[in-house]
């Protein structure tokens, strides 16, 4: 692939990823703050959160549908992007005009709508992904994906809580909308390449779910991202009860945070192609855990800074470490469809953590939260040996 191509390549799925960051800028700086402002809880907020991650939860059938459709004749993937592309746009354009503390349900409703476009889009991206990259490029494909994402973050979070502090909220959700539009044109100038029979979905590729690693490596996933999602949740709501910050500050941590995310895709990256699978997953756990540590010790805004900049490389890496890892494993028979599953279990913790985040704020505190959620590492530890144990070399050799 020359450096051309390659660079339109990596524009499309950074593009992609950046549009995800855009909204994760939203839900990651300002939802919970828009909610506690319409008089809702930090439960309300949880349930919502939770409730509107099951797209990603179910998006498995998203990933076997793309892996056996050729859509209208265009491809496995690209028609598929296309259409969950247009579904949050057209959510975004419409949300301004549902209030969540008189409608929730309805709020609720339209983001799972939105979710499920997103979803699409994702898996769908994922999919393309796999089967466009060699496996010792996955570290760094990983890299660009989740720093694409948290650049959409950076880029965003500052403008979207200026936006909300001094226009509207409605002037967001717009601003949202308009950055949905960025990959459109990279991906309706993809053709996608025609797929080989090799790589012809086939139901008996669901067997790897059987093996060990496959097990082991979807339980250190779960305790991953429910951490991760569950801390990050409450972030900015810790720093404005203790601190008073307002809004627009709140966009500000988020793009220090964003920045981190960044650093930390390169830096799980880095680890997974430079120092191993294993022992990068051993230095993402203690990033983790003194990350989320520091956090409790965080008693003004001038250490919050640092602070937050530091669990947001955290993040990154947590989850640049485990998609690569992921990639690893995924038989392009079905790689959506597995790929997909393998997210389907980060969401599923991502939803748990972030219902029990809110949970205990209202329950007992955010430091004591902090410091329950900084412990939740270790369970993480006794699985990695079956991870990366003589089961993988097995497991690969089947799949």
């Amino acid at each position: 692939m020359n450096s051309e191509r390659k660079f339109v390549r990596y524009a499309m799925f950074g593009s992609l990823y950046f549009t995800q960051g855009t909204i994760l800028s939203y839900f990651t700086a300002l939802n919970a703050l828009y909610f506690l402002h319409k008089g809702l809880s930090m439960t309300d907020v949880g349930i919502f959160a939770s409730i509107a991650l099951i797209p990603f939860v179910i998006k498995i059938f998203w990933g076997m549908l793309s892996d056996r459709v050729n859509l209208f004749g265009l491809g496995h993937r690209k028609p598929y992007i296309v259409i969950g592309l247009v579904v949050q746009l057209v959510c975004l354009i419409v949300v301004p005009f549902i209030d969540p503390g008189e409608q929730y349900w309805t709020f609720v409703a339209l983001a799972f709508v939105l979710q499920m476009g997103m979803a699409l889009y994702d898996t769908c991206t994922d999919g393309l992904a796999l089967d466009t990259t060699s496996e010792n490029e996955h570290g760094t494909i990983q890299g660009f994906m989740v720093g694409g994402r948290a650049l959409g973050v950076v880029i965003t979070a500052s403008l979207v809580g200026i936006l909300a502090e001094k226009v509207s909220w409605a002037a967001v959700f717009w601003a949202l909308a308009a950055f949905t539009v960025i990959p459109l044109p990279f991906v309706f100038g993809m053709k996608e390449a025609e797929r080989p029979k090799s790589r012809q979905f086939e139901w008996s590729a669901f067997s790897a779910f059987k093996q060990i690693p496959v097990l082991a490596l979807s339980g250190v996933g779960f305790v991953f991202f429910l951490i991760i999602a569950g801390v990050n949740q409450i972030v900015n709501p810790f720093l404005a009860g203790s601190f008073n910050i307002s809004l627009s500050q709140a966009g500000l941590f988020t793009t220090l945070w964003g920045i981190g995310v960044v650093l930390g895709g390169v830096v799980g990256g880095w680890l997974v192609q430079k120092v191993g699978r294993r022992n990068g997953s051993r230095l993402a756990i203690g990033l983790s855990f003194v990350s989320i540590v520091a956090l409790v010790f965080t008693n003004n805004p001038g250490i919050a800074w640092p602070v937050v900049g530091i669990f947001g490389l955290a993040y990154g890496t947590y989850q640049t470490v485990y998609f690569a890892l992921s990639m690893g494993y995924t038989d392009s028979r079905i790689a959506a469809s597995m790929f997909s599953i393998l997210m389907a279990v980060s969401n599923i913790a991502q939803g748990v953590g972030m219902a029990l985040s809110g949970l205990l704020v209202d329950v007992i505190d955010y430091r004591y939260t902090f410091v329950i959620f900084a412990l939740l590492n270790i369970l993480a530890l006794p699985l990695l040996p079956f991870v990366f144990g003589k089961e993988k070399r097995a497991s690969l050799s089947t799949i």
